[in-house]
């Protein structure tokens, strides 16, 4: 069923929506170049503030899956087991 509505969102959306212009791509670095729109990165600063952007989602998205697979709690004093059990 979800597949279905993002089936059907995509197929709304033309890929010439999505893909920039030929104005913003004459503007844009040659890293990015008719990917997005608007005049791109200013300074390297930008590419180094996407970088980190990138790097702490990465980070928290492998930790948060690791922790989900395996969280780990072996205590029999954890707060976990403690509301499993409770009657």
């Amino acid at each position: 069923m979800k597949t279905s509505y993002l089936l059907l969102l995509f197929s709304l959306v033309p890929i010439t929506s999505i893909l920039a212009c030929p104005a913003c791509t004459l503007q844009q670095p040659r890293l990015l170049r008719g990917i997005t729109h608007g005049v791109g990165p200013d300074t390297r600063w930008d590419y180094l503030i996407v970088g980190v952007a990138v790097a702490i989602v990465l980070g928290s998205l492998y930790f948060s899956i690791k922790w989900l697979i395996r969280p780990g709690e072996k205590s029999e004093t954890h707060i976990k087991k403690f509301i499993l059990t409770l009657d």
